[in-house]
């Protein structure tokens, strides 16, 4: 039996602000595409202006996948977003029309194109200094018992003085309601090694030019409704509790809302830590390969994307010469 070749796909991935969204939908319109939001905010309904998400006729223009996913008082996984994307690809292959993925979380890429599930799994310090405290209390026997009781598999392959994989076993079962073996399981299950041929575009500007924009899109959101956004959040029950509320923006403007800090203040601290982030995407974003570095400052969008498009046909042609 042949073995099935990894399929090419394009990810266009860059810091916030720098136009991902832009050069995407053109190029969309140019190669007969549609876009699989790589975003970590865009998958929950309701955050709409803090989300910066795409305008429904924009959306009807050009089909977009992973946006509006779930509410934001339900969990979402990197599990989730995987499986969400798979089929995606599938059905927009069926219809004959190119996946393009286009987002700035790195840790969603790499479940995607990376390392894997289990390598993005949450961590917390406080559970982890927890488990920690138990096992000089009780004994290192007793926390393996521990992991013995939520996940046998691991434990038989963890010695007991192991302590520290054991703690983080544990972390992980608490943190995400499924033992550790199961997640690797669930890597080979559901994205098996290989699968895509994924060719980074990858978007920068000069950082002045980079902060600059960050500042006008704060600003533009302040005054385009992301207070009231926030507001009717709260009001419908979705707090500080949740994850989808924890981004910046939206954890600034419910400090807000209870009185902990002014308006400016709560922009303010939107602006810095979103600056903040895309310093730290560009380190994540650096290490991806293979990745064609673009200036989105130095051409106009339609030349950039006409640029793009030659390189992304040659890299979809891969699947044309090997008959897949």
């Amino acid at each position: 039996m042949e073995e099935k070749k990894p399929l090419p796909v394009i990810a266009i991935a860059g810091p916030t602000a720098v136009g991902k969204t832009a050069v995407s939908i053109e190029l969309a319109k140019r190669v007969g595409g549609e876009v699989i939001s790589v975003d970590s905010r865009q998958v929950y309904r309701y955050l709409d202006v803090g989300a910066d998400k795409i305008s429904p006729s924009i959306r009807r223009e050009v089909l977009h996948h992973m946006i509006d996913v779930v509410d934001p008082d339900q969990v979402f996984s990197a599990a989730d977003f995987v499986l969400g994307c798979r089929d995606a690809v599938e059905r927009i292959r069926a219809r004959g029309r190119v996946p393009i993925f286009a987002g700035g979380t790195p840790f969603y890429y790499d479940a995607l194109f990376g390392s894997g599930l289990s390598k993005n799994l949450p961590r917390d310090g406080g559970v982890r200094r927890e488990l920690e405290d138990f096992a000089r209390r009780e004994g290192k026997e007793a926390l393996h018992d521990l992991l013995r009781r939520d996940d046998p598999e691991t434990a038989g392959r963890l010695h007991v003085n192991d302590v520290r994989r054991v703690v983080r076993a544990l972390e992980i079962h608490r943190l995400t309601g499924r033992n550790a073996s199961s997640w690797y399981a669930l890597d080979e299950k559901i994205l098996p090694a290989g699968l895509y041929d994924v060719l980074y575009i990858g978007l920068t500007r000069p950082r002045p030019l980079l902060y600059e924009a960050i500042e006008r899109r704060v600003e533009e959101q302040f005054a385009s409704g992301f207070p009231e956004e926030v507001e009717w959040l709260l009001a419908q029950g979705f707090d500080e509790r949740f994850p989808s509320m924890q981004g910046f923006g939206y954890r600034e403007l419910v400090q807000y809302f209870r009185g902990e800090m002014t308006l400016e203040e709560a922009a303010q601290g939107d602006i810095r830590s979103t600056k903040a982030f895309s310093r730290r995407q560009m380190t994540w974003f650096s290490k991806f390969s293979p990745i064609l570095w673009y200036d989105t400052t130095a051409c106009i969008i339609p030349d950039l994307a006409a640029e793009i498009e030659k390189e992304v046909r040659t890299h979809l042609e891969k699947e044309v010469c090997t008959g897949n």
